[in-house]
């Protein structure tokens, strides 16, 4: 019977390590975003009896996972077994085990066997370890990565945090991050034309993140009067609701785009440097629509709010998104530059922007504009190249201006063909330290190669 081992030494005490398995979002943090699964159903948390059900996809298939707790130590160990899945066993032990008081190894071991026997171990046994490698590595490191930056706060009061846009793609990993931390998080919820305003009143923060994807689609007239709507309205609707409450907020962290900066060319710049034209068309649209956003979350200023603007590049991350959309092409070998390749991509890994989020909502001298950009922006042509060069395939293949504006129109002129080389000198003050400096890090971690 084949066996898996994945053992990391972690930077917490062993009962801090198990506590935060144990705490609301652990799966959904450990969860690869290059392999993903849908949580069908979950009951209890690790104790024996607790059973969750997920959807995987194995190769090709989609399959259902059904999986039970059967052993659980406090603070030593849990173990999860197989009852139904693509497996014809699959036993998978947690450990935990102290090294000092505040250092501990987690060890991962599962006894599993592939279905056919024999000839299901010699088909499929070097991709099922490929899988269970890739997988690990990446639950090894998030762990790491997260007790280390909650770790950094450890003598901070935990807080309770609203959150807007909760369903989106950013806030489905950032709302299990703060939860294993032992932060309480509220989603604020959208009532008709209304939010929940009583999930502001007396949260010490609200992380505000809503708004319609700019772009997730090309921008008619409707399109572009949602982007603002969904933005700058509904901007001023939660300053709005902090304004009524009986226990305002402390801190309002808002959401913004590097977009403010318009196309810039090769100017490098940071949060001191000037704004873009705003304009009716392209990245001018863009530019007056992020100063408009970030005047309205401003007005929190005058509730004695501590407000943090987030300027936030061209997320990476496998799970959606501009990197998302190109897997398919650069994966088919027809990937590359976009426009005339030259112009600049200013990124950020998705954990890294959740950490950018937790450093401003945990650090009080945090205020006013953030960059949200890794300290290296790339060309389009060396984003084209990293993507290829990670997943082996060439990136020769240009996509030509004049196609894109066919395609997209002013969305493909203010997201694709703009350029802004944005570096993040106020995080680099605070102390912040970047996991993903470098894109083809960022690019292996989240897609597991």
């Amino acid at each position: 019977m084949p066996t898996f081992a994945q053992r990391t030494e972690m930077p917490v005490s062993s009962q801090e390590l198990f506590a935060w398995h144990e705490r609301p979002g652990a799966f959904e943090r450990l969860n690869p975003p290059f392999d993903p699964v849908e949580i069908e159903e979950r009951s209890g948390g690790l104790e024996v009896g607790s059973r969750t059900v997920i959807r995987a996809k194995v190769g090709p298939v989609t399959q259902r996972w059904i999986a039970e707790h059967t052993a659980y130590e406090k603070g030593v160990l849990f173990r999860d077994e197989m009852r139904s899945g693509p497996f014809a066993k699959w036993v998978h032990t947690h450990r935990f085990q102290p090294l000092t008081k505040d250092s501990s190894v987690l060890d991962d071991e599962i006894d599993y066997e592939l279905p056919m026997g024999a000839l299901g171990a010699m088909f499929g046994g070097g991709f099922a370890k490929g899988k269970l490698d890739a997988a690990f590595r990446y639950r090894h490191a998030i762990t790491k990565a997260d007790l280390e930056r909650h770790a950094k706060f450890a003598a901070a009061p935990r807080l309770t945090i609203a959150v807007t846009g909760a369903s989106g793609l950013l806030a489905s990993s950032l709302i299990p991050f703060l939860t294993t931390g032992g932060h309480t998080v509220r989603p604020v919820k959208r009532k008709g034309e209304t939010l929940d305003a009583a999930a502001i009143d007396g949260a010490d923060v609200v992380i505000h993140l809503a708004g319609a994807g700019v772009a997730d689609e090309r921008w008619t007239p409707e399109r572009k009067k949602l982007l603002v709507d969904s933005r700058v309205a509904y901007t001023r609707q939660l300053v709005d609701a902090m304004r009524a409450a009986k226990q305002p907020p402390k801190v309002l962290i808002s959401g913004s785009a590097v977009g403010i900066y318009g196309d810039r060319g090769d100017e490098v710049l940071t949060e001191a440097s000037k704004v873009g034209e705003r304009g009716p068309d392209g990245a001018a649209f863009l530019a007056g629509l992020c100063i408009d956003w970030e005047t309205e979350a401003r007005a929190a200023e005058a509730l004695g709010t501590r407000v943090v603007l987030v300027r936030i590049g061209v997320v990476m991350t496998a799970n959606g998104g501009a990197l998302a959309k190109l897997l398919t092409p650069f994966k088919a070998g027809a990937g590359g530059p976009t426009g005339p390749g030259t112009q600049w991509m200013s990124w950020i890994s998705s954990e890294d922007l959740i950490g950018v989020i937790h450093h401003a909502a945990m650090t009080p001298s945090v205020s006013g504009v953030v960059n949200a950009v890794a300290p290296n922006p790339v060309t389009s042509k060396g984003f084209a190249q990293a993507l290829g060069h990670v997943l082996s395939r060439p990136s020769i293949a240009p996509l030509p201006s004049f196609a894109l504006k066919a395609m997209f129109g002013e969305m493909a002129e203010a997201t694709i063909l703009a350029g802004a080389k944005v570096v993040p000198e106020a995080l680099g003050r605070s102390g912040f330290q970047f996991l993903h400096p470098q894109l083809e890090d960022a690019l292996r971690f989240t897609l597991g190669r």
